[in-house]
């Protein structure tokens, strides 16, 4: 049996993808970026009998934690984890204001992420990877045992994160991709915070702005 099973949601104005991650075996979930509708991902993990006890965020804007509050609303406890160097945007409302959004960006953040942290589910084991470039402290979660890495909006099917908006700096995310993603097995499945899965071996060989 696997170690890990997971749920993907494609939610709100930015088609912002959550991932419902559970080890079946406990029923012990998480959810990595609660994009939008949280009462949407709520009835999901309710259907299949699994309790949400943590928030995982790989970083702070608007269209990552729309649906953190709906969440914490159900749930209690229920504590989000966020690394330090995004408290500040998570404290703006995940710079919704920018594109006409004012969110409730739901239970502050209790636990901090740092480089190296391993993070335990049931049998499953997270290890987090500080990823700047798209905001000071993204991160991105890698489940060795199941070669997967929940890699937010790092780097996409053919495609890397946006530096422009504040916080923002294009050497730093390439250096992230090129030291945190790249190093990882070419077969490593890639879930991004937008758009289709990918690996990092095809990346590695296709992507036009961060070439392998």
């Amino acid at each position: 049996m696997s170690v890990l099973e997971i749920v993907s949601f494609t939610l709100g104005p930015a088609q912002t993808n959550a991932y419902l991650v559970a080890d079946p075996l406990f029923g012990e979930a998480a959810v990595i970026d609660p994009s939008w509708d949280g009462d949407v991902i709520l009835a999901e993990a309710q259907r299949r009998g699994w309790r949400i006890g943590h928030l995982w965020y790989t970083h702070a804007h608007f269209d990552h934690i729309g649906g953190a509050a709906a969440l914490a609303d159900a749930l209690s406890p229920l504590l989000a984890a966020l690394h330090p160097a995004d408290h500040f945007l998570w404290r703006s409302g995940g710079g919704g204001f920018y594109f006409g959004f004012d969110i409730d960006p739901g239970p502050e953040p209790t636990i901090e992420f740092y480089h190296g942290q391993i993070l335990q589910l049931g049998r499953a084991r997270f290890e987090v990877r500080h990823t700047p470039g798209h905001t000071p402290g993204h991160c991105v979660l890698y489940c060795a045992e199941e070669g997967v890495c929940f890699c937010g909006d790092l780097i996409f099917a053919g495609s890397v994160g946006r530096t422009d908006l504040p916080g923002g700096d294009w050497e730093a995310l390439e250096r992230s991709i090129r030291q945190q993603i790249y190093t990882l097995p070419d077969d490593t499945r890639l879930l991004a915070g937008h758009g289709p899965m990918t690996t990092v071996g095809h990346e590695k060989r296709f992507n036009p702005f961060v070439p392998g």
